[in-house]
């Protein structure tokens, strides 16, 4: 491939809007169709962006000129898009989670390997210039060897400003699979594989109410845990704490510590691309000191900051030079596969041993820059 990848957008909610704005300022890509379930949400959307064919689903999936489909519906059809894509030729980038179960999930991998075509799942904040430089440094020692983790994401909720929240409350959302996805990626990117997890989940109401947009006052069913807290154990030997909540008042975002042998870094929110957050210090080190002053390092971010749509692009341009892009499917299901298996530890109160693995992660090279064409 030598000219810039033909995108098509499926599923045209709130989350696309920061898609589009980044798809169509990259150039080795170029948004060429847009699709929704309701195409008129889709023609204002193209419209507004200045992509050129839209319509519904079938018009990206038919269109010769889309190379790979962003699927950006909701989790219930991550799969079913995602296999059609596939099954017409396209690469495919998809929202997480990359499906709802396990068995389906690892049709749509073996379909696609089977077709010559790749799978790349969210989040890409993984690749963002925050998280990247926290992983050189720890790389490099930083912090001596990586023992233990600890992460938090606490919020009141998503019914409070989404104007259609029922989905983050249904089977495949809820803390745990909406915004699981975002810490433990980063982890798995850090540290490895997770070996295995023991779990406990609470739903505290079972009906919730919307707080804004036309549907302001209705009322809608909790059908997941809306609080869950996670222990995880890395192959590697490491251990990890995790609370993740739509109950809590206390709005706690990005917490995410990696524990070492010589020091403790404090890494960026893993929901954004940046090392400087509202919520935590800016990206830095505590040391160990051998008395009660302990010395603080700030690490200067490398990189340029941008956000959703940096993992296509990254997809585009390892298509190109046919080398391993980062965000693969192999790591979306191996993050799935210890979402669910939380889960079900939920439910069953075991400790449960994860199947699946994937190997290393490659690091973003610290000069790469989304806005130097490198494609056509």
């Amino acid at each position: 491939m030598s000219a810039p990848l033909g995108v098509g957008i499926i599923g045209t909610g709130v989350i696309s809007q920061t898609y589009l704005e980044n798809l169509t300022s990259f150039p080795d890509v170029r948004v060429v169709a847009v699709g929704d379930l309701i195409p008129e949400r889709a023609s204002a959307k193209a419209e507004e962006h200045g992509v050129p064919v839209w319509g519904d689903a079938d018009a990206v999936l038919s269109n010769p000129d889309v190379d790979l489909v962003v699927n950006l519906t909701i989790p219930a059809t991550h799969i079913e898009i995602s296999s059609r894509a596939v099954a017409a030729g396209k690469h495919v980038w998809t929202e997480k989670p990359i499906g709802m179960d396990r068995e389906s999930t690892l049709t749509l991998l073996r379909e696609a390997d089977a077709a010559g075509v790749r799978i790349g799942s969210a989040p890409d904040t993984i690749l963002g210039p925050g998280f990247q430089t926290a992983k050189r440094a720890i790389a490099e020692g930083i912090i001596g060897t990586p023992q233990f983790v600890h992460t938090a994401f606490q919020t009141q909720g998503p019914d409070l400003w989404h104007p259609e929240p029922a989905f983050l409350f249904a089977a495949g959302a809820g803390p745990l699979l909406d915004m699981g996805p975002y810490y433990f990626s980063a982890l798995v990117s850090l540290l490895g594989p997770i070996a295995g997890v023991a779990a406990r989940g609470s739903r505290w109401r079972t009906e919730r109410q919307i707080h804004s947009g036309p549907r302001a006052g209705e009322s809608f069913s909790v059908e997941v845990p809306s609080t869950v807290q996670v222990l995880s154990t890395f192959e590697g030997g490491q251990q990890g704490t995790h609370l993740l909540s739509f109950d809590s008042a206390l709005e706690r975002h990005g917490v995410i510590e990696i524990h070492g042998s010589e020091g403790t870094l404090v890494m960026p929110d893993p929901n954004t691309f940046s090392g400087r957050t509202a919520y935590v210090k800016p990206l830095g080190v505590l040391r160990d000191g051998m008395s009660t002053t302990q010395e603080w390092i700030d690490i200067e971010e490398q990189g340029t900051v941008v956000g959703r749509g940096l993992g296509v692009l990254d997809m585009a341009r390892a298509i190109a030079a046919d080398r391993p892009h980062i965000a693969t499917g192999e790591l979306g299901y191996h993050v799935f596969d210890v979402l669910l298996s939380a889960q079900d530890s939920a439910a069953s109160g075991q400790y449960l041993e994860i199947e699946s693995t994937v190997g290393e992660v490659p690091v973003m090279p610290a000069d790469f820059d989304p806005f130097a064409a490198t494609l056509g």
